[in-house]
């Protein structure tokens, strides 16, 4: 890759916000809904149109509490503790596996969720705007947008920040166990073949459209983001047919507990919670984790809060504080994942953190790196998850 090249030309920079706006229609994004909730949720959604909502915090009081919507296992444990004990609301934490079950759970809901906070994927960002289900940002009760490295702000689902900004960023990758297999596992190719083989009912994968479809097109070099008809009822019958009898568990976050206690042989994972859990394991050395190639995904997650939030000053104050540079230090220690902050890489090397190769990567390894773009196949592609989930029995 040249120096002229933006590194992390694969967010999206905001130049790109037009033409990214244009490709995600609202049909295309009620179609994760209709495919990953109900009917009725997909009655329930908001129409799009029409003024834009006003921010719900004006800097007023803190309410007694703040809940949030996310990934698993997100935040430092000291960053909500401390969040309490020096602002006084208490935090209650709700996660969820993949986009389309927030999405689909906010549109259920109409406004009524309960949750302040959500961390959505920026490419599904946009129409979570257009059709009412966040709020925007008081950026006034936001200062600590300060600390953000700008290499991260402004991306393309929100190019002004009006409504999100960057919780953390990452990639997916495998980790295997060595003991049980024993040769070199290093391209997506290499995956599928030892969950058939040296890995069979002892793999999983990630619970999320995004990584498992993506992984079928990754190994075969091929556009993640086809919307070619063949090419994806080739990947269905290789992923439902071939790959799901050999799937002993879909599990987004084996760190948990899959590494540290040996449960599986063979586990997708994104970067953090592969960190995390060979950081958990007694026996590390036991396990490899892989960036693979020839290709792989770079997704970013973004603090937001939700319409209809019931403690929006709260939200922000949590937002606000989980921005502070301490804030940032911790949570980039404890998931494993780059949190946008300015000058991390450095300081973390200075303060000894283990495993930063799992955090921050080369110019060739981003060169990797792909983004998903949403378009007419992705009910096709939750479709597909949901197909080889009931093969797979898992």
């Amino acid at each position: 890759m040249t120096e002229s090249r933006n590194p992390l030309r694969i967010l999206a920079p905001e130049g790109s916000a037009p033409t990214i706006m244009r490709e995600l229609s609202r049909r295309r994004f009620l179609s994760i809904a209709a495919i990953a909730g109900s009917a009725a949720a997909l009655a329930a959604c908001a129409p799009g149109g029409g003024s834009a909502p006003k921010p719900q915090a004006t800097g007023g009081d803190l309410e007694d509490n703040v809940s949030v919507y996310t990934w698993g296992d997100y935040d430092s444990p000291d960053v909500v503790s401390g969040f309490t004990s020096e602002l006084g609301p208490d935090v209650t934490l709700d996660s969820y596996s993949s986009n389309e079950e927030l999405i689909a759970k906010l549109i259920a809901a109409k406004g009524t969720s309960g949750y302040d906070i959500v961390v959505p994927t920026g490419v599904f960002i946009p129409q979570m705007i257009e059709n009412g289900l966040l709020t925007p940002f008081n950026k006034d009760l936001l200062p600590n947008l300060a600390n953000m490295d700008p290499a991260y702000l402004g991306r393309a689902w929100d190019p002004e920040n009006e409504y999100s900004v960057c919780k953390a960023w990452g990639t997916t990758g495998f980790v295997y166990d060595k003991n049980v297999i024993t040769r070199e596992l290093a391209t997506w190719g290499d995956f599928f073949d030892a969950a058939q083989n040296e890995a069979s009912g002892k793999t999983s994968m990630s619970d999320d459209p995004a990584g498992i479809i993506g992984a079928y097109f990754w190994a075969n070099d091929m556009d993640w983001n086809t919307e070619d008809p063949d090419e994806l009822e080739a990947c269905r019958a290789f992923l439902v047919d071939e790959i799901a009898p050999h799937i002993a568990a879909f599990d987004s976050y084996p760190g948990t507990s899959a590494i540290p206690q040996g449960t599986q042989a063979l586990m997708q994972a994104w970067n953090g919670d592969a960190r995390l859990g060979l950081l958990e394991s007694s026996e590390p050395d036991r396990w490899q984790w892989v960036l693979p190639g020839p290709i792989t995904e770079l997704w970013m997650d973004n603090w937001a809060i939700a319409a209809g939030a019931p403690h929006p000053e709260a939200a922000h104050a949590f937002i606000n504080y989980s921005l502070s540079p301490e804030s940032l230090a911790l949570n980039l220690d404890y998931i494993g994942y780059n949190v946008g902050g300015k000058d991390m890489e450095e300081k973390a090397v200075e303060d000894g953190l283990e495993m930063t190769d799992l955090i921050f990567f080369t110019t060739e390894q981003l060169d990797s790196m792909e983004e998903q773009v949403l378009n007419d196949s992705q009910t096709t592609r939750v479709e597909i998850w949901n197909e080889m989930k009931a093969a797979a029995g898992a």
